[in-house]
Formats: structure tokens, C-alpha cells, sequence
């Protein structure tokens, strides 16, 4: 018969047991789960750790596309569907782009004009950079406001002498880019920067997040979509959260050799600055012809 001692011992035995399945089955879910953001108050959280930080954007007081692993949810920024940005609006042929109130690094540059057109169904944007041309066709069609972004960008030349600013881990293989403020130096809490206003999230009807796909960076709150986005060189189990707006057809071999050249310090989740620094010089959006 069991003693009361061998009774403690028991219990003590069957907690200790329940504790760590609980947290094989938390790290589980940390690696399945990846957070890409890019919107004040949030950092990215790239395929390892989940807690109340981002890892792939991230600035001072970081993004959810952001840098560090110091931003907590609480800076996390709050937009929800009732008072966030709405979606395109097809009877009109408009676009809703809001101020973004996180209190981020801002390189204002003005709003996006609100009037959009679906046609040209695609559009071809070209990152001239120090390695090379990314080359990604834009879904114009699916995405027109995050199409429509992108291209007020450009010609705004708001991308221009930004560094991408994150790489991923073998299990997060995507490098994060369009924080005009990153240094990508491994130091910064990168990827706080934005244009001042966000939008909808688009086309996220059966989202992938596949080797080629260029996708909207964003924080864990709908209707943050700033002007940080991810290109994607493997294939990633994201929650179709995430706008696609198009698909890399030039310069996938530049995305590995910035890979396989690593980052120059691991944010706690194998992702971090990368050693091998890709600068855009120049960003061109044209429609197909």
C-alpha cells in the first residue's frame, strides 16, 4: 500500500510530466507558427520563437516585421476590422489607405491616391539592387491597393538605399526588406520603419506562402499592411494572413546567395541581419505589355 510520501512523490512525478509535454508541444507550435510584421510595435516572429516578440521587421520600439526579440505584445499595434482600413471596394474602384497610429519610424512620403485600377490584370516591379535584378510580377487584378502602394512607392523612391533586414532560418526562408530606416547591421532593432499609413490585407483567399512568392509584411492585428514585405526562397507554413502580391520570376539565385552566406547575428531563432547585404537602389513598376 502506497504511503503518503510515495503519494507526493507520485503527483510530484505526474506534474513534472504534464509540464514538459506541455512544452514539447509549445516549441511545436513555436516551430510551425512564423509572424511577419512590419507595423510599429510589433517584431516579426520568425519560425522559432513565439513569444510576445516579432522577429523580422523591428525597430526601436520594433514591428512585427521586425528586428528584435524586445517589442511585446502589448506595443503590438491594434487595428481591428471595424475601425482599421477596408478592403478594395469594387462598385467604386477605391482603395482605403489610413493613418497609421503605432508612433513608428516614418518616411513620409504622402498617401497612395485612393482611385485604383484593376487593369493591367499584371504588373512587373523591378528591385535593382547591389547584387542584382528581383524581378516580381505584381497580381494587380487580386491585390490592386497593395499593387497600388508599391507603385506610389516607387515612383516616390522610398525604397531606395534601404537594406533588407532579416533572412530566416532554414525553417523560415524568407528575407524581409522595405524598412527605409534599417541599418541591417545585426545591431539595430530593425524594421519598425513604415510610410505613415497601413492598409487591408488582399488575395488571401487559399494564400500560400511558396519558393518564389513575394508577400506584405504586417503585425498580429488585421489592417496593418505598411510597406515591408518578404520574398520567399522555400516554402513557409503561414497562416494566409499575409497579402501575396506576387510572384519572384528573376533573381531567386540572388535570394539563395544571400542565404547561404547566413546572418551576422542569430536573433535567438536562426534569423537575423544578413551577412551578405542587399541594398535596393532603385524600385520600377510597369505594366506588362
Amino acid at each position: 500500500m502506497a504511503t503518503g510520501k510515495d503519494r507526493q512523490k507520485q503527483l510530484a512525478r505526474e506534474h513534472y510530466e504534464r509540464q514538459m509535454q506541455r512544452r514539447v508541444e509549445r516549441e511545436q507550435k513555436a516551430k510551425r507558427t512564423a509572424i511577419i510584421g512590419s507595423t510599429v510595435g510589433v517584431v516579426i516572429v520568425v519560425g522559432g520563437i513565439v513569444a510576445a516578440v516579432a522577429l523580422l521587421g523591428g525597430g526601436g520600439t520594433g514591428t512585427e516585421a521586425a528586428s528584435s526579440p524586445s517589442a511585446s505584445a502589448a506595443e503590438t499595434a491594434s487595428a481591428s476590422a471595424s475601425t482599421g482600413p477596408k478592403p478594395y471596394d469594387a462598385a467604386t474602384g477605391t482603395c482605403d489607405y489610413v493613418k497609421d497610429a503605432t508612433g513608428g519610424a516614418v518616411k513620409d512620403v504622402g498617401m497612395p491616391p485612393t482611385k485604383v485600377k484593376t487593369t493591367p490584370a499584371k504588373k512587373t516591379m523591378t528591385l535593382k539592387t547591389n547584387l542584382g535584378d528581383v524581378v516580381v510580377e505584381l497580381d494587380n487584378a487580386k491585390a490592386p491597393c497593395t499593387t497600388n502602394s508599391l507603385e506610389f512607392l516607387a515612383k516616390k523612391k522610398y525604397y531606395d538605399g534601404s537594406k533588407c533586414h532579416r533572412l530566416g532560418s532554414e525553417k523560415f526562408p524568407m528575407l524581409q526588406c522595405g524598412d527605409p530606416t534599417a541599418k541591417a547591421d545585426g545591431k539595430s532593432q530593425d524594421g519598425a520603419g513604415g510610410p505613415g499609413y497601413v492598409m487591408a490585407e488582399e488575395n488571401l483567399d487559399g494564400a500560400q506562402y511558396k519558393r518564389g512568392v513575394m508577400a506584405m509584411a504586417k503585425t498580429s492585428a488585421p489592417g496593418t499592411t505598411g510597406s515591408q514585405f518578404f520574398l520567399v526562397f522555400g516554402d513557409i507554413q503561414l497562416t494566409p494572413d499575409y497579402t501575396p502580391v506576387g510572384t519572384i520570376t528573376k533573381g531567386l539565385d540572388i535570394l539563395d546567395k544571400v542565404n547561404k552566406a547566413g546572418v551576422i547575428a542569430d536573433m535567438g531563432d536562426g534569423t537575423g541581419a544578413p551577412k551578405e547585404t542587399m541594398e535596393i537602389k532603385d524600385v520600377t513598376i510597369a505594366s506588362k505589355s
